[in-house]
């Protein structure tokens, strides 16, 4: 698989586009699948997470093998992950969306942020979800929960494609986060799909604009006349974007 590397550039673009907006776009290419289902920021922050995907699997817990010793192991993989997570990438965790128990807890995330990790992305819980939503690293869950994460979790695989709240998650695939949730970007349309979301955003700023001053949406979104392409292109001029 070939790896592509996120620009400063792109990543800047994609910190200012909404996760609606990259859906649409990621639509348009008949991808339907890439937000990830049933996760909410831990704390809403004001700008995006935006990163590179690097992944852990949870298989569900057999009870001899995962005792409170494990933890001991300086080989645990939920430990390695925290501690390999290369700076400016995104910890995504599958945890087959049992949020019985946690993925992790607040001193874990508080490394991963300290190793300059762009977020981290759950579709289980977190304990200590205060401590977690306090930090400057965006991080989301699917919910709060307090029992450790070996009561019903094995981490066992790292850097492999995983599913994450159903959608699925290769290595590398772009994360972005907003307020609304994630969207996984492959990672070989991120500079197509964030040109394009820009574009989008600038026309959508001009709909708001028409409709907060009493316009109609019909032929305005989608636009269909003239009219509103020459106030849009005029408006474009003005602000310069």
């Amino acid at each position: 698989m070939t790896h592509h590397t996120l620009s400063d550039a792109t990543r800047d673009q994609l910190k200012k586009v909404s996760t609606a907006s990259i859906a649409s776009a990621l639509y348009k290419r008949g991808l339907r699948n890439q937000f990830i289902q049933g996760v909410v920021p831990v704390a809403p922050k004001d700008e995006n997470m935006v990163g590179p995907a690097f992944t852990l699997r949870y298989i569900p817990a057999r009870e001899d093998r995962n005792p409170i010793s494990v933890f001991r192991n300086p080989d645990h993989p939920q430990r390695v992950a925290i501690e390999t997570c290369p700076v400016g990438h995104v910890l995504v965790m599958d945890a087959r969306k049992d949020a019985r128990a946690a993925t992790a807890g607040s001193i874990l995330i508080t490394r991963l942020a300290m190793r300059g990790a762009a977020g981290v992305v759950s579709d289980g819980g977190f304990r200590d979800a205060e401590g977690i939503g306090s930090l400057d690293m965006p991080a989301y869950f699917a919910k709060p929960s307090a029992p450790t994460n070996l009561t019903l979790h094995e981490a066992l695989d790292i850097n492999i494609p995983i599913s994450c709240g159903d959608a699925p998650v290769f290595p590398g695939d772009i994360l972005v986060g907003d307020k609304d949730g994630v969207m996984v970007i492959p990672a070989h349309l991120a500079d197509e799909i964030a040109g394009e979301c820009m574009g989008m955003e600038s026309f959508e700023d001009f709909v708001l604009e028409e409709v907060r001053a009493g316009a109609s949406i019909i032929g305005l979104y989608p636009n269909t006349r003239d009219e509103n392409q020459r106030k849009y292109e005029a408006r474009r001029v003005k602000t310069g974007r």
